[in-house]
């Protein structure tokens, strides 16, 4: 008996550590986005580890997309010669240059269905799936890009590359990085500088990245946010 009522302790004992667990992942992500906020004015004299760029590498990898294509690159620029010629046409924000690392989400200039077979073939290599069971969705997907213009394209590829800076900009405050994501730029010019031609690729979202100064006037103002109420709808 007495082994039972300790088994039975033991479970619950087990439940309430769970739970209290589970409760402090939450409030720490909650805090961490509450902590997280557009910096302003980046210490110059602090620079992101290896270690850390290399997770928000891996987070970019891992971002979802549609049909898993990933249709993005990242560009990990940590020069200061090319950060500074890029403010002139990032609307003279100084982030730009004082971000331990400037990152810039590119999608490809042109998308073609060759994206498609390389694609299916890293499937067929990653998971060794039978060709004859992937090519039914291949020839779907090859179809539904084969009938898009490139515009249309363009915009399907841009979405993802949003999503990607809301992946980054949450692993980033979960790591305590901060960030400023940018849409304030001038695509042209970056894609000249960072010889994005040449790669197919062109530039739609920047997001320097690095530490908070600590004079930036944004780092203690409050947050504002509308309450849950107004901007979340329930269906039950």
């Amino acid at each position: 008996m007495c082994i039972n009522i300790t088994n039975r302790n033991l479970t619950f004992s087990t439940s309430i550590d769970v739970f209290l667990l589970f409760t402090t992942k939450i409030m720490n992500t909650i805090e961490s986005l509450q902590w997280r906020y557009a910096v302003k004015k980046f210490d110059k004299e602090k620079t992101l580890s290896a270690t850390q760029i290399h997770t928000l590498k891996e987070a970019f990898n891992l971002t979802p997309t549609s049909y898993g294509l990933q249709p993005l690159k990242l560009i990990v620029i940590q020069n200061k010669t090319i950060q500074e010629e890029l403010v002139l046409h990032s609307m003279n924000q100084p982030q730009v240059l004082e971000a331990s690392h400037l990152l810039v989400i590119c999608i490809p200039k042109t998308y073609e269905t060759k994206e498609i077979e390389n694609y299916f073939n890293l499937v067929k290599k990653v998971r060794q799936t039978p060709i004859e069971i992937l090519n039914p969705f291949k020839e779907f997907l090859t179809a539904q890009i084969a009938q898009k213009t490139q515009e249309e394209l363009a915009l399907w590829n841009k979405n993802q590359a949003y999503i990607a800076l809301g992946n980054l900009l949450t692993v980033c405050a979960l790591e305590k990085i901060d960030a400023c994501p940018m849409e304030g730029f001038n695509p042209e010019k970056y894609d000249e500088i960072l010889k994005l031609k040449a790669q197919n690729l062109t530039s739609v979202l920047v997001l320097p990245v690095g530490f908070r100064a600590k004079d930036d006037y944004m780092k203690d103002l409050k947050k504002v946010r509308k309450n849950l109420e107004d901007i979340i709808v329930e269906i039950n």
